[in-house]
This record gives C-alpha cells, structure tokens and sequence, in this order.
C-alpha cells in the first residue's frame, strides 16, 4: 500500500471512530507542551482573512470580547471593495478605533493576500478564515506554519480528499498547542447547552428520531443572476460563491450545517448513511448549481433517523427549526433562528403549553459571541482548545446528504471518505486573471446535478 493510501485510510479510520459526544461547548483535543499563548497582560492581535459579511462579524465579535485588549491589524481579500466596506463598517461599530488599527499598507488584495495579512501577526495571535470554505484547507496550512491561533468559519471542507487533508493539517496544530475555533456557534449556545445534558440524563427519555428544517423564501445568496460583462468566470464565481459547488458546497452545506450539527449533537451521534432527494423547479434566469429543495434522511448506528428539509421556494411554508424526540417527549433545539434558540422540553409529542415541563430561560447570550469569548478564554489560561475535527465530521455528514440528493443514490459516511473526487485540486495555483475551476458549458450555462443520471461523485 502507498504511503497516500496508508494515511488516507488512517485519516478515514481515525474519522469514523469520532462520536458527537461534547458535554460542553467545545471539543478539548489532549495536550501537548504548550509553545506559545498569549499572555494575560498581552495584547493579541488578529488578521481577517475573508472580508465579507460573515467576517466582518466574527472580528465584531473577537473585537468585543469583554475585558480584552484585542486589535484587528491586517485584512485580505479579493475584492477591494469588500474590503473597504468591511473596514468601514467595523470603524463605525466598535467604539474603541485603536482596536480598528489596520494600515492601508496592511490591506492586502489577491489570492496571495492571505500570506500578507498573516505575516503581519506573531506566533499565538489570531488569524480569522472566512472565505469561501474551498479556501480553508490552503489557509490553514500557512497558520499552522506561522504558529497562528485560527478561528475558522463553517463549513471548513466540501469534499473527501480536503476532509481528510483537514484531519491531517490538524494533528500539526494539535503538535503545536495552537487554539482554533470553528464557526458552529450553536455549540456554544447555554441554552442548547443545557438541553443537551437533559436529554443525556433522560429526560425526554431514548432518543428515536430528530428532525430539522430551514425552509423559507429566495436566499439572494444562493440564488446566481448570470454573469455580467466585463467579470471573469473565476471573480464572478466567488463573488456568489454560495451558488457555486466547488467553492461552498452549495446551498446545502453553508445552509443546513448548523441544523444538521445540532441535530446530531443532541442524538450524541453522527449518523453512518443517508437517502436524499431534490430537485430545481422555479429556476427563471438562475445560473447557480442548487436544488430549490432538498430532502435528507440520515440514519444513525442504532437505527434512529434525522430527518432534514431544506427549501428555498417563496410562497410557501416557512419553517426553521429543529427537534428531537425521544420515548418521553420532545425536546425543541431551536426554534426559529439559529438564535435565540429558546430550548424547552414537553411531556409527550406536542408543542402544548399545558404539557411544557422545561424552557431556557429568556434572553438568551449571543453564542457567536460567546464563542469568541470561550476561544480568548482557551488562549489566555493556554487550555487545550481544538474543534477542528467535530468541524470536519459536522461538514462531511452535510455533503454525503448533498451527495445523495445530487446523485439519488444511498451514500455512507465511509462511501463519503472514500471519496476521490476534489473540486478544485489545483486551488493554490489560481490567480486573480486565472481561469474557473468551473466551466461553463457550451451553452454558456453551468452544469447542474442531474439525480439517477450522473451517479458518481462529480456532484457532491
């Protein structure tokens, strides 16, 4: 056997053996000799890599930990203007402008920019990764190699082979005592929190069935109006990179990711297979790669299904929220956002007031500070802190339930590893004149799933 096949079945073996079990918020990887943390009295600075919406959030976030000296010092992105507006918005919005303290020489454009902005930081500062999740992998690789703590946000892979290289990248961060956080916030939400210890106690009894939904009207997101004039294929693809595979996973991944993580925290698995259907139906001028709905049903070791919907169809039933059901009762895990979650418990199988045994009490903290506020915590008192792995797990389960839906076929979570097709094998090599790669078709249009047609793994 090659040493390629050698660690990929032990990446694989090491990947299957991983249970949902996290009594807490976060995944604690054993410790190794410390090598750098930022010291208590010190500032930590951090870099934001992804200028977009989701990034100008978490460094808001890493901005207002309470209590802390924290300065942003360096941006990257691919588009200036993204840049730019985020560095506005968060000038405006935190109070403090020397935690905003990035220099027009440290705002860096091209694909190449991830390097620059990280050169800025010392070993045990942070680096944020929010680009698209095709990026992580890359990105990751250079924090390690420059000592960084990382924040990275979900989901940070869309196919095997950068599953199992994130797995890999992640035993040299565990070697290096470096802390990284993964953007799955509901598992730093308290009052999901608690109702994970309850239903383990017993209290809505053996869980037998969960089930999850986020269904609403267009995102905009996902939704690809064609191309402009004057944008080449690749720009154009990253500037919706929600609508484009090999970039996001779809809609399916970046969407449904949190409902799917939560769902199977509170079952205490990760499921072993999964059946999917989907299909495009008011498509209009739309040139993006989704399903408008998707329809998974995952199965557990012992038998027990998570049921997930997803739909994005204006004019329909709205519903986002998910639910686990057990042999005494019902257990809400969120119910209409991923926050506030406003958690309860019911006696029996209806949502009825009269039947209510338990509820969170309301308001509720914001986990996407929160956890923030567990990362800067973890790197101040040098804990061991890694969620790399239950991230790579979480994204996984959600693209073999892409997979199956894009392909109709019944797909395991060892078919999944097994995997060979990479969407985008010559990613470190793309530059901002390069090409896709994603192609278009003849007919100028980008190829879609076609479920009982094209059966192998091309789609994800």
């Amino acid at each position: 056997m090659s040493e390629n096949k050698i660690n990929r079945a032990s990446s694989r073996r090491d990947f299957l053996k991983t249970t949902g079990t996290v009594a807490a918020a976060t995944t604690l990887v054993a410790a190794t000799v410390p090598n750098v943390h930022a010291q208590a009295s010190s500032t930590v600075k951090i870099a934001l890599v992804g200028c977009g919406g989701r990034g100008t959030g978490a460094a808001k976030n890493a901005l207002s930990v309470p209590n802390e000296s924290i300065q942003l010092m360096a941006m990257a992105d691919v588009f200036d203007v993204r840049l730019n507006a985020s560095y506005g918005s968060l000038s405006a919005q935190i109070k403090d402008k020397e935690k905003v303290a990035v220099l027009d020489e440290h705002k860096y454009i091209g694909f190449d920019a991830y390097k620059k902005a990280m050169d800025v930081l010392s070993p045990g500062d942070i680096v944020i990764l929010t680009t698209p999740p095709a990026f992580r992998w890359l990105h990751y690789t250079y924090a390690i190699e420059k000592g960084l703590n990382v924040f990275m946000e979900k989901p940070v892979t869309v196919d095997a082979p950068t599953s199992r290289r994130m797995l890999e990248l992640n035993k040299k961060a565990t070697a290096k005592n470096l802390k990284v956080a993964v953007g799955l916030m509901c598992r730093h939400c308290k009052a999901r929190q608690e109702l994970f210890q309850r239903i383990q106690d017993g209290e809505i009894g053996e869980v037998n069935m969960v089930r999850a939904y986020r269904m609403a009207g267009r995102t905009g997101s996902a939704d690809v109006k064609p191309k402009p004039d004057g944008m080449s294929e690749l720009m154009f693809q990253i500037r919706n990179f929600h609508g484009f595979l090999w970039l996001s996973g779809g809609a399916v991944s970046d969407f449904l990711i949190h409902n799917i993580d939560e769902s199977c925290w509170m079952k205490n698995a990760w499921p072993v297979d999964v059946k999917g259907t989907g299909g495009r139906h008011y498509r209009g001028d739309n040139v993006d790669q989704n399903f408008d709905t998707y329809s998974m049903e995952y199965t557990f070791s012992d038998g027990t299904k998570l049921f997930v919907n997803g739909r994005t169809m204006p004019g329909c039933h709205s519903e986002f929220a998910s639910y686990a059901h057990g042999s005494k009762g019902l257990g809400v895990i969120s119910s209409a956002a991923h926050t506030p979650a406003k958690c309860r418990i019911y006696k029996g199988h209806n949502e009825d007031s009269t039947n209510l045994q338990w509820s969170y009490p309301q308001p509720e903290l914001n986990p996407y500070q929160l956890e923030w506020n567990d990362l800067i915590h973890a790197i101040r008192q040098d804990l061991p802190y890694n969620e790399v792995e239950r991230g790579v797990m979480a994204s996984a389960v959600t693209s073999m339930g892409r997979m199956a839906a894009h392909t109709g076929q019944k797909i395991t979570l060892d078919d999944f590893m097994k995997g060979e097709h990479e969407f985008a094998p010559n990613l470190a090599d793309l530059t901002l004149d390069g090409e896709s790669p994603l192609k278009t078709l003849p007919n100028g249009k980008y190829s879609v799933p076609l479920p009982g047609i094209v059966k192998d793994q091309e789609y994800l």
